[in-house]
């Protein structure tokens, strides 16, 4: 089976389950269904992925949940702040577990003395040693074959610690104040865990917990708690080693965090910095789910966790913004979006997996050519417009949904006036490839936001000059292109739609913009004017 017939089956359970997993409360023992998030490449070798899920229905009796260093303290103020702020829905999620019928294995790790008289810890330690230990049980684990020609995504070597000179100083005197290391406070786990001393379980070894599983017959291990980069994957009792002993491990992905300092690559925003792990986990270790599959409402958010959501849609097979786009997404939006990016298919171009995500997006950004997207798929992008929701195009969106001269494909729908209803655009055809324009401002606009800082300028474009004139009412030209004895055309604009939304886009985009400081700066201005941020100047 190809990835992509994988990613059409796996689509054939994900995509009937657009409004979420319907959560029941099952009486104890009864079977527990979950969607199971991961990823796929788009194609082999690419490099890149689809955002899939799963079903697949639970057994409480053969599931463990490891409760991961959820410690009392830490060296780092702002991941205590975290870990106590998540504190209660994890609490609050253990307990309906418990109720399930779930194993509770708390795991606060070089903590075994607080604990030596507690029953927990002692049903522990009386479970006898398993007969099938894997490898290195009892070991740290730092990576497994899966990962092993994967780049890790980011850096963690100064030990991620994102606190201010100023928040660290303190934290640590109030730490030697209280008679703690301050470089390994912790002591026990945090109180507002709650530990059932009649079903729960206490251990930090590798082969303790291993042996619990196997007496018990639990096949589904479910991590949460902290951190997800360190600790998290590489415990004994972590992900790495509980997929690589044959158990089918997820982690919870909105009950947990990471060690990452933005201040260290890819210098993106601490809660991005947690996506990339978690893209990490699920492209190469295994799949996560999250909290409300088993408590009622949203999955759990951080407070602090204030990034707009942007979608990218990628479907064009002429300037490689499948490639240019995810590494512009890290470097430029990593420190203010939370990104997901959704592919079109490599077998069915039209059909783009996951496209339903966008309905949660706070702006779409539109990559695309000449796709003509199944009816409901077309129905996610007219309603997420339709709401007045800001909308970016680069390049070919000016004629993403529409075809040339011919029809879609029956069950497949276009958007014949897309680049006027959208864009307030008129794109009619290029220049030739070889015809270089110059792009400058239009005199009128140079105080407008979206030209903070975007220089130099001018510049040439190494690729073709789009032919967009006339723009529609309610329009405001941004940036001219130009090439010798042709009228100028506009290169950049906004436009208010009639919905009453926002909306820009760019007629720049070829893989050498991408180079260009000027272009790298007008697309974050674009998509922050869209959204209505602050342009920030540097």
């Amino acid at each position: 089976m190809t990835p992509c017939q994988f990613l059409r089956s796996a689509l054939a359970v994900g995509f009937a389950s657009l409004i979420g997993i319907f959560v029941l409360a099952p009486q104890q023992g009864e079977a527990h269904d979950f969607l199971l998030q991961h990823q796929v490449e788009t194609a082999p070798e690419s490099g890149l992925y689809h955002r899939v899920e799963r079903a697949e229905s639970w057994k409480p009796s053969q599931t463990a949940i490891i409760v991961c260093d959820m410690w009392d303290s830490h060296h780092c103020y702002r991941a205590v702040e975290r870990a106590t702020e998540m504190a209660p829905r994890m609490n609050a999620l253990l307990k309906k577990a418990r109720e399930m019928g779930v194993v509770i294995i708390h795991a606060p790790s070089d903590c075994m003395d607080a604990y030596q008289s507690h029953p927990a810890r002692k049903r522990a330690m009386s479970v006898p040693a398993a007969n099938n230990f894997p490898a290195e049980i009892a070991e740290w684990c730092y990576k497994i074959p899966s990962e092993e020609l994967a780049d890790y995504p980011i850096d963690q070597s100064d030990g991620g610690e994102d606190d201010t000179p100023e928040e660290h100083a303190a934290w640590e005197k109030v730490l030697v104040a209280r008679g703690l290391n301050p470089k390994a406070p912790w002591t026990h786990q945090m109180d507002a865990l709650e530990i059932d001393s009649d079903r729960d379980y206490i251990s930090d070894s590798g082969t303790e917990i291993w042996s619990l599983l196997e007496s018990k017959g639990i096949e589904n291990v479910v991590l949460t708690g902290v951190h997800l980069n360190m600790c998290v994957l590489g415990r004994p009792f972590g992900l790495r080693r509980m997929v690589a002993g044959g158990k089918n491990a997820v982690v919870i992905r909105d009950l947990t965090d990471t060690m990452y300092n933005p201040a260290a690559e890819p210098y993106v925003n601490h809660f991005s910095g947690t996506d990339l792990i978690l893209d990490h986990i699920e492209r190469h270790v295994c799949a996560t789910i999250t909290s409300d599959q088993i408590l009622d409402g949203e999955p759990f958010q951080f407070e602090d966790d204030d990034r707009p959501r942007l979608a990218i849609l990628i479907g064009e097979g002429e300037y490689e913004t499948e490639r240019t786009l995810p590494a512009y997404a890290v470097s430029h939006l990593g420190k203010t979006y939370s990104v997901d990016i959704i592919h079109a298919d490599v077998d069915d171009p039209n059909h783009f997996p996951g496209i339903e995500r966008i309905a949660k997006a706070d702006v779409l950004l539109i990559s695309v050519r000449r796709r003509t997207p199944p009816a409901a798929e077309m129905k996610v992008i007219r309603d997420f417009i339709q709401a007045g929701k800001p909308v970016v195009g680069i390049r070919t969106a000016s004629h993403a949904f529409l075809l040339r001269n011919k029809k879609p494909a029956a069950g497949l729908a276009d958007w014949l006036t897309w680049d006027a209803d959208v864009f307030g655009g008129s794109y009619t055809n290029h220049y030739g490839n070889e015809l270089f324009p110059e792009i400058s401002v239009v005199p009128e606009a140079k105080a407008h936001p979206i030209l903070d800082q975007v220089r130099p300028l001018p510049y040439t474009s190494k690729w073709s000059l789009y032919r967009v004139s006339p723009l529609l009412p309610g329009t405001t030209a941004l940036l001219n292109g130009k090439i010798e004895g042709k009228p100028a055309e506009p290169v950049a604009w906004t436009f208010t739609r009639a919905d009453g939304g926002r909306s820009f886009y760019t007629s720049l985009g070829h893989k050498t913009d991408f180079q260009q400081p000027a272009f790298q700066r007008l697309l974050k201005n674009g998509i922050d004017w869209a959204v209505e941020i602050p342009v920030e100047s540097k």
